[in-house]
């Protein structure tokens, strides 16, 4: 069996706070704090059993709490903030780290493009150079490359969109159902891209309790393994357009437009699996076309094979490989920056332990977490398990 330092730390600790267009009685300090209580009492631990924090609003816990001194990281993205709370275990410099993140009352433009992608470049922001705009570059390259077309996207957007529907805990929950032809129908954002290709926004927070696995065995849900991860990155986001072709210069392959790639090889490597073991696809989806590239990207289907491999029912609940099962950014939440790069990773811990309230996976033991996308320049990848292989 392979080893990896990874696989003697587990995750704990979960929580999502609640999530809604706009929460009027929080802001960003107190819902991370909401959000770190319910991850440390889903743990069955206490705050005084914390001695590593990562984040800025991870360092605010600490003084709230009086708990110093402890380790700490001002990482603030999702899945690199879980990685570097595992190194710090598998190196010991801690015992039980938090994650802990939110957003709230920061920004209530909800109409406008949100504000983490919003730069003023010289090169981005004088020509409406925008998310959707960049994400939408990266999709039609592929549609021209590889005969891509919109109906694909649009399925891919309906099963997500339906998955939310059908979450009672999701921002959008019960606003479908809705078929690949509703998706067509909406209004145009960024050509390729519909409205309800497109993530939304809203607020919210989100917290994760890592620990090592001598300690996982008295805490109160059964822990759930980091099997590998990475992260794979071409530049800053949303600073420069992005190009398909970018990179390749260490091989070939790896580009920007499969940005994602060397991260899921080294986390199979890591783990001695791969993506035929994946049960569940816990997919970051900022938009519709993210999904068919990250399956191309990370070996599940043939380079071109992404829009024909997601037609034919395998997202889909019930399908081999269910994709983003609470509705993602498009339907369940996009609470800020930070946030939103944690609720895969939340996702896929309640799917290994069977407590979705909706979309559960029957028997799920394997789970593929991303965040980012190619349109940003990068895209991380966890792998968990509910065992060793």
């Amino acid at each position: 069996m392979i080893r990896h330092p990874f696989h003697d730390v587990a995750i704990v600790g979960v929580h999502n706070t609640a999530q809604a267009k706009v929460l009027a009685d929080h802001d960003s300090r107190s819902i991370a704090l909401e959000a770190a209580h319910g991850a440390i009492g889903d743990a069955g631990l206490t705050p005084m059993d914390i001695d590593g924090v990562v984040g800025n609003l991870g360092n605010d816990f600490l003084y709230q709490h009086r708990i110093g001194p402890v380790w700490r990281s001002l990482s603030a993205l999702g899945i690199p903030a879980v990685l570097e709370g595992a190194m710090a275990i598998a190196c010991g410099l801690a015992t039980t780290v938090l994650i802990t993140t939110g957003e709230a009352g920061s920004y209530r433009e909800h109409t406008a493009t949100a504000p983490w992608t919003r730069p003023t470049n010289e090169f981005v922001a004088p020509y409406g150079m925008f998310t959707a705009a960049e994400f939408a570059l990266m999709a039609r390259r592929h549609m021209h490359l590889y005969g891509t077309t919109p109906e694909s996207m649009a399925h891919v957007a309906a099963v997500i969109r339906n998955n939310g529907h059908a979450n009672p805990q999701a921002v959008f929950s019960g606003r479908g159902p809705f078929t690949a032809a509703d998706v067509l129908a909406s209004r145009m954002i960024a050509d390729p891209f519909h409205l309800l290709d497109c993530a939304m926004t809203s607020e919210g927070g989100a917290a994760i309790v890592l620990t090592n696995m001598e300690r996982a065995s008295d805490c109160a849900k059964a822990p759930v393994r980091i099997l590998g991860g990475g992260t794979d990155h071409f530049g800053p986001a949303y600073q420069h357009p992005p190009v398909w072709e970018m990179g390749g210069r260490k091989r070939p392959d790896l580009i920007a437009g499969t940005v994602g790639r060397r991260a899921a090889e080294n986390a199979f490597a890591m783990a001695g699996l791969g993506p035929s073991d994946v049960d569940v696809c816990e997919f970051y989806d900022p938009f519709s076309f993210e999904i068919i590239r990250q399956f191309e990207a990370f070996g599940f289907c043939g380079t071109g094979e992404g829009g024909d491999f997601v037609l034919s029912g395998v997202i889909e609940p019930g399908g081999r490989f269910p994709v983003t099962t609470d509705g993602g950014t498009m339907s369940f939440s996009h609470g800020g920056a930070a946030v939103q790069l944690f609720q895969r990773v939340i996702r896929g811990v309640q799917q290994l332990r069977g407590e979705c309230l909706s979309m559960q996976v029957p028997d799920a033991h394997v789970a593929l977490c991303t965040g980012g996308g190619s349109g940003a320049l990068f895209t991380d990848v966890l792998l968990l398990g509910s065992e060793l292989p």
